[in-house]
């Protein structure tokens, strides 16, 4: 299989958001502290694998994020639900009686 060849250069994905969150990556474009510093030096093949990588980051973060957003819901729910009360008490409770219904 011939592979294609790369006539230009491969740009940088940063997206001008430059912090880093807990783990090192930046916000932005999720790339590492080596891999945000060496940019320039990296080959076509590393770069696009970083690209990957990244891409890979963003898919994780999204996933997460869904996650916990989820568990949040779930956890909202069981809060509400237990302010209801579905038992019953004596009070609430209706004797349906029976005895006067027929059938014509």
């Amino acid at each position: 299989m011939m592979e294609q060849l790369e006539f230009f250069e491969i740009p940088s994905p940063c997206i001008g958001v430059c912090q880093t969150d807990a783990r090192g990556y930046c916000k932005g474009c999720l790339r590492s502290r080596e891999e945000r510093f060496n940019w320039l030096d990296f080959s076509d093949a590393k770069k696009t694998d970083v690209i990957r990588l990244c891409k890979q980051r963003m898919r994780r973060r999204k996933l997460a994020i869904l996650k916990a957003k989820k568990a949040q819901l779930q956890l909202e729910r069981a809060e509400l639900n237990t302010s209801l009360d579905f038992e019953k008490t004596e009070e609430s409770e209706v004797n349906l009686s029976l005895d006067d219904f027929s059938l014509d």
